[in-house]
């Protein structure tokens, strides 16, 4: 072959870009390519493009692959390893797309592809079609071909109206550091795609690095989470020839990528170049079956529902990859329990998961359903619901909520009952049937009595445990006025009907009611009674006259009356004619008196068989007349024979009636028992007086007579002798001349009788 023109050198096909001629000769014998580099003056800072791939370069490099005439060794692999098709509008289901060629150099034994999109699938031949019709997989497809004796990885570019990712300006780089260019170091990687769960042996070869101009002695270097970070060792790589292997089985729901770092060093372990990215895919296995996380699921659902109903959604939950079929759920109904009325009551949307009833409305009675709630065991499998799929279950509980679809009704049009006259309470219980739901307001009673009770003697309210209508008089009701009762009762639920149901003549009934007559006590009228009399009138004056009826004014009964309450017994009745008079004083002052008012009971009791009888309260005013003489306080005093002040004490009165026939008081001395001009009173106010000496006494105990007289008409006067006790004071210390007397300093004695003073 002639070197084309213009062409300055030609090379031997080196190490590096022996994969590269590979792709077009895949089954010659020690190949050779020769490339030719044109020559420039002026070489761009990017280098050279490939033709066709990217933006033209100012300029190019033609590589031409050259096979001798003998036959080159096999390169295990795919012999080709990068392709490029444009984004159809739609990938047809079973269309073939493109066909690979990979070859372990030994025949293609026990040859398994994998695909890194579940909707593809590489045939034995190579070639790979859709599973279905798909209008979108993204931007790479990764297809991993793996026998006994080796493995291997391609990459589908999906062109989409972008660069294209991959081309062989990523993998080729040049540069030109001379007139005449060299290739530039660059550390080629391609994603590496693991299998999840693999099993031992390890270490295994999972894929391989390669420096296209890497100097001698230098070494490949991986870092990176997996490899020196947590968690450590899942990685590592031969540093002499690039080759990367995995320790251990990986889990992709632990870690579904690896982002590691490639570098090469030198002897000294001096970075030459990168870190260079390096990412490691978990492929997914369909590992983990559905798991249904938020239950309980109970749902309800209206009786009568039309066919399609929603109930309720169930969603399961798949670990493994989202994108992949091994997390692509369908959903089916196992089993209902019960089976009744029909055994497909229920269906479940396959790929949403929502739960619709698919029977008639009628169908759906809960008054006429075995159980008005249903369990539905509900599957849901991975893989579509292909049968390899894994499965999990859940249980939903359906329930048939009730509407208002029936009235209530009485079990009988008429009810009887029979109460005592002057009773009250439950007399009846009205009983109703209601086929709805007993914990609902569509099965809960309200009765109404729309008939027959004028006074409001009558009230009903509904029994909550067993929904009967609890008749009660609650205003006693009279044998001489009625002696029967008829009402008329309405009874309805708490929850308004639905449109087509109304209420019947039988949700309404009559009760009847008899009214027993019994020995009614008699009455007295008025109740209570009132009199006014004054205190002190004289024994045996008539207070009144008592008046008691009997309501059995049918029996024509007499009535006998006695004394029943007299706490002062003051009081006497006649038992004939009711006439009350006087057998003691009337006090206004005795303390069975409150606040003027005296009260007393009294009995009448009627001839009946057995008799009966009733009470009857007389409350009497007293007014005041003065009777009763003040009183002065205190009786005791003490001052000092040497005391420059010759107060004495100041005196209180009061008196237990009532104005006015109490204060003003006049206070006197009514006589002295020493020479006269020793003792003075003098008035402070209509009650207080203040008591003083003219002169200071020897040390001896007096007995002052103090009068003191009310304003009543006629007035009363009291006399009470005021003990005075003469003290030795000297040195703080108060000597009197009486044994036992009352010991007072005078100082005490006057802040007492100001306290006192101060308190009117």
């Amino acid at each position: 072959m002639k070197t084309p023109p213009g062409a300055s050198s030609r090379t031997k096909c080196s190490r590096e870009l022996r994969s590269f001629c590979a792709f077009s000769c895949p089954r010659a014998k020690k190949p050779t390519c020769t490339a030719w580099f044109p020559q420039q003056e002026h070489p761009s800072d990017n280098g050279p493009q490939m033709p066709g791939h990217g933006s033209p370069a100012t300029s190019t490099m033609r590589v031409l692959l050259l096979t001798s005439a003998e036959d080159l060794d096999c390169t295990p692999g795919f012999q080709q390893k990068v392709f490029h098709i444009n984004q159809p509008a739609e990938f047809i289901e079973d269309q073939s797309i493109l066909n690979l060629t990979f070859s372990d150099c030994k025949g293609n034994d026990k040859l398994r592809y994998e695909v890194s999109s579940p909707y593809f699938k590489v045939n034995s031949d190579g070639g790979l079609f859709a599973l279905r019709n798909i209008t979108a997989v993204g931007k790479t497809l990764f297809v991993h071909a793996r026998t006994p004796h080796a493995e291997d990885m391609a990459e589908l570019v999906i062109v989409g109206g972008r660069d294209i990712q991959g081309s062989l300006q990523d993998i080729f780089k040049f540069a030109r550091t001379s007139p005449v260019p060299r290739q530039k170091r660059s550390i080629v990687v391609s994603p590496i795609l693991i299998p999840e769960n693999q099993r031992q042996p390890f270490p295994r070869d999972v894929g391989k690095v390669v420096d296209s101009d890497r100097p001698e002695r230098s070494k490949f270097r991986l870092t990176g989470k997996g490899v020196d970070q947590e968690p450590k060792g899942i990685f590592r790589i031969n540093e002499n020839t690039g080759s990367v292997s995995v320790t251990r089985t990986l889990d992709r729901e632990v870690i579904a990528v690896y982002q590691l770092f490639v570098e090469t060093t030198d002897v000294n372990g001096k970075t030459l170049e990168g870190p260079v990215p390096l990412e490691v895919i978990v492929i997914d296995q369909n590992d983990n079956r559905p798991i249904f996380r938020e239950g309980p699921y109970i749902g309800h659902v209206m009786e009568g529902s039309p066919t399609g109903t929603t109930v309720m959604r169930m969603t399961a939950f798949d670990a493994d990859d989202p994108a992949t079929d091994n997390a692509l759920l369908r959903y089916n109904i196992r089993q209902q329990t019960p089976d009744k009325p029909s055994p497909n009551m229920f269906y479940i949307d396959p790929e949403k998961g929502d739960i619709v009833t698919v029977v008639s409305p009628a169908l759906l009675d809960r008054e006429t359903l075995e159980n008005p709630k249903y369990e539905l065991i509900i599957e849901a499998q991975d893989m579509a619901g292909l049968d390899v799929g894994l499965t999990g279950t859940a249980t939903a509980t359906i329930m048939i909520d009730d509407k208002n679809d029936h009235s209530p009704k009485f079990t009988k049009k008429e009810f009887q009952a029979t109460v005592e006259e002057g009773a009250v309470g439950v007399i009846v219980n009205l009983t109703v049937e209601d086929k709805d739901d007993p914990t609902t307001g569509a099965w809960r009673a309200a009765y109404t009595i729309i008939n027959g009770n004028p006074g409001q003697s009558f009230e009903i309210h509904t029994n909550p445990q067993t929904n009967e209508g609890m008749l009660s008089v609650v205003k006693p009701l009279d044998y001489e006025i009625s002696a029967f009762h008829t009402l008329l009762i309405k009874v309805e639920n708490e929850d308004p009907l639905v449109p087509d149901v109304s209420y019947g003549p039988s949700s309404t009934a009559t009760v009847h009611i008899t009214v027993l007559d019994v020995n009614e006590g008699p009455v007295f009228y008025p109740d209570p009674m009132m009199v006014t009399r004054q205190e002190n009138i004289s024994v045996g004056s008539v207070l009144l006259t008592v008046n008691a009826t009997d309501p059995d004014s049918l029996q024509h009964q007499t009535i006998r009356y006695s004394v029943y309450k007299d706490p002062a017994g003051w009081l006497n009745i006649n038992p004939i004619n009711g006439t009350v008079d006087t057998t003691a004083v009337l006090d206004r002052e005795s303390p069975f008196v409150d606040n003027s008012v005296y009260t007393a009971l009294f009995l009448a009791i009627d001839s009946g068989n057995p008799p009966a009888t009733g009470t009857g309260t007389l409350l009497i005013t007293l007014e005041d007349v003065n009777d009763n003489a003040p009183f002065i306080y205190p009786t005791v005093a003490e001052v000092c024979d040497d005391a420059k002040n010759l107060s004495v004490v100041i005196l209180g009165a009061s008196d237990k009636d009532l104005h006015p026939n109490t204060d003003p008081f006049k206070f006197e001395i009514h006589k002295q028992a020493v020479p006269d001009k020793v003792w003075k009173i003098s008035k402070i106010n209509n009650t207080h007086a203040l008591v003083s000496l003219l002169q200071n006494l020897n040390k001896a105990n007096y007995n002052l007579p103090i009068m003191v007289t009310d304003s009543g008409k006629p007035p009363m006067t009291n006399i009470t002798d005021l003990r005075v006790q003469v003290c030795s004071c000297r040195n703080s210390k108060v000597d009197c001349n009486a044994a036992g007397a009352l010991r007072f300093s005078l100082p005490s004695l006057l802040l007492l009788s100001l306290f006192s003073l101060a308190c009117l």
